[in-house]
Order: C-alpha cells, then sequence, then structure tokens
C-alpha cells in the first residue's frame, strides 16, 4: 500500500516504535501543513491510506473526491469531526479511529504554562540571555482559586496539583464533571459566573464540539479580575472569537496563556495574541510527548495493518467496508 502521513511537523514518526511494522509498504511523510484543496489533493492522489494526526488537517467531501485512489484513513483518536464521514462512505473510503492518549502530558504543559506566566519564565529568561538581573516580581499559586472548567481526564490532574501547591481549587462543568469534583472534594462555584469572578488562574478543559463552541464569552471574560490569568489548553474555539483579545486590551483577565489557536498552524506569529505583551503561548504542544506519540501513532499503525490484511479495525463507517 501506498500510506501518506501528513502534518508530521517534527519529522517524529518515522522514530518512533511502531514505525518498522509498515515495513514492506511505501510510506511518505510531509512535515508542512497543505491547507489548499487542490495541492493537497495534488500531493495525496497516489495515497492507498492517509494517516491522520489529531485534527491537523481537515478532509471535507471537496478533497476526498479527488482522491480515487484513497481506500482508508486512519485517524489518531476517536475524533472524527473534521473528516466527512458520508462523503468517505460513499466512496468506500473506510475511516478507522480509536484510542487516545495520556491525559498527563496535557496536564503537565498547562501548568508549565501556569508557571511561566506566574513567574514571567520566558522573560526572564529572554532578559537574563540579554544581560539583564532580575526584572519583575512573580506571583504564587499558594493562597490563589484555582478554577478549573470541566473537571475531566485533564483538568483533575491539573486541580490534583493545584490542591498540592495550596491554591483554592473551584470547579465548574456539567453535573457529570461537578459530581466527579465533589467526590473528589473540591468545591464547586455557585455559577459559571462566579468561577469567572472568583478565579486568579482559571484553566479551560472543554472538549469544543457544537455546544461548547464559543461557550466563553466576552461578557464572562469580562468578569475576572483585572489580575487574573486564563489558561487554554483545550481548543481555542470554546471560546468566542476575538472575545479573548478585546478582553485582554481592556484589562480583564490581566494576562493569557494559550497553547490552542482558532486556525493552526500559526506561521510567521501571524496571530494577535502573540504581539501581546500579557500572552505567552506555545504551537499546541499539549499532547506532542513521546510516549503519548507511541500511543497514538502505535494505533494508527495497527489499524492500517489490519486494512491491509483485509480485516479494518476501529471502523467509524463499516457501510464503507460493504462497499468495498
Amino acid at each position: 500500500m501506498k500510506i501518506a502521513v501528513i502534518d508530521d511537523y517534527q519529522d517524529a514518526f518515522r522514530t518512533l516504535r511502531c514505525y518498522p511494522k509498515l515495513k514492506g509498504h511505501e510510506v511518505i511523510v510531509y512535515n508542512d501543513t497543505e491547507k489548499d484543496t487542490a495541492r493537497l489533493a495534488e500531493r495525496l492522489k497516489e495515497a492507498d491510506a492517509v494517516i491522520l494526526t489529531q485534527q491537523r488537517s481537515p478532509f471535507p467531501a471537496a478533497l476526498i473526491e479527488r482522491l480515487p485512489k484513497l481506500k482508508l484513513i486512519s485517524q489518531t483518536g476517536r475524533t472524527t469531526g473534521h473528516i466527512d464521514i458520508q462523503a468517505c462512505t460513499e466512496r468506500g473510503v473506510v475511516v478507522s479511529a480509536a484510542g487516545f492518549g495520556t491525559p498527563h502530558p496535557t496536564a503537565e504543559l498547562t501548568w508549565g504554562l501556569i508557571l511561566g506566566a506566574l513567574r514571567h519564565i520566558p522573560y526572564e529568561v529572554r532578559r537574563l540571555k540579554e544581560g539583564h538581573w532580575q526584572s519583575t516580581v512573580g506571583a504564587a499559586v499558594q493562597g490563589k482559586t484555582l478554577g478549573i472548567y470541566a473537571y475531566g481526564r485533564i483538568g483533575s490532574l491539573v486541580a490534583h496539583v493545584g490542591r498540592a501547591f495550596g491554591a483554592r481549587v473551584l470547579c465548574w462543568g456539567r453535573e457529570g464533571s461537578l459530581k466527579r469534583a465533589r467526590e473528589a472534594g473540591y468545591e464547586v462555584a455557585q455559577s459559571r459566573e462566579a468561577l469567572f469572578a472568583e478565579s486568579d488562574i482559571l484553566s479551560l478543559h472543554l472538549p469544543l464540539n457544537s455546544e461548547t463552541r464559543g461557550i466563553v464569552t466576552r461578557e464572562e471574560l469580562q468578569r475576572m479580575k483585572p489580575t487574573a490569568l486564563i489558561v487554554n489548553t483545550s481548543r481555542a474555539g470554546v471560546i468566542a472569537e476575538g472575545a479573548l483579545v478585546e478582553a485582554l486590551k481592556a484589562g480583564r483577565p490581566g494576562s493569557a496563556a494559550v497553547d490552542v489557536f482558532e486556525d493552526e498552524p500559526v506561521l510567521g506569529a501571524a496571530h494577535p495574541l502573540l504581539k501581546m505583551d500579557n500572552v505567552i503561548a506555545t504551537p499546541h504542544l499539549g499532547y506532542v510527548e513521546r510516549e503519548n506519540y507511541e500511543l497514538y501513532y502505535g494505533v494508527v499503525v495497527d489499524q492500517v495493518l489490519a486494512y491491509a490484511a483485509g480485516s479494518p479495525v476501529n471502523v467509524v463507517n463499516p457501510e464503507a467496508v460493504r462497499k468495498k
């Protein structure tokens, strides 16, 4: 089979333990993202299978229709909202998607961003290398209110570390999320409005779907303290478009730490948040950790091999299999 791996920014796929399993297949790896549908179709026109990493590239009907040789899309994780499943099914393209990584890398990065922002670490590192010594006075976590919006797999880990640091942990989310938070001994906010108003550090851990898109509004951000920090390592789309930039310019909240953007990858620093002194940002590194990659890619390679053997697994659209 001819297998195309796209959006492998670090050229990591060929260094993973699962890669040698594809010996005997023709594998081509692309390290950049091609957003133009026609040019991406040209890249993939000979591929029998495409390996997708998370939701880095959408696969709309307009693209699928241009790939007559495509038989399989093997997706890391279970999320397939960026793939037109109906178009795949109509053309007999099998979509296999299963498994997930560990929540620990994203939780760890969340704390890296929190501490980096509160103690001005990126700025102080740069200043020290420029020949300066101690330019800022930082803030501690101890004694602060840490807001956790969605106490799930990642949010719970962030909460536990906050408790260890001596923060008051305040949670909000769906009823199931709040039930788990209460059972773990955490305080639940009286309302969503109270979560925003009381948090010194607010960490977002919401999945992005039709219900959560834009759920954090301008009005809610305006309720935050001028000294507060908002942290987003989930998805940029959970915050209403443009609301965070406007809120930071208005001074509520006072600062932000983000790992996610509406349109990725962001190249040439072409995003307004990257031009703001009260923002630290990373290029969607939350899940980008070697053992996590082994988990994600190990599943997609097994999915490719199962399809090649005539027994596809983790199939999202079984009707496509029957079309073969």
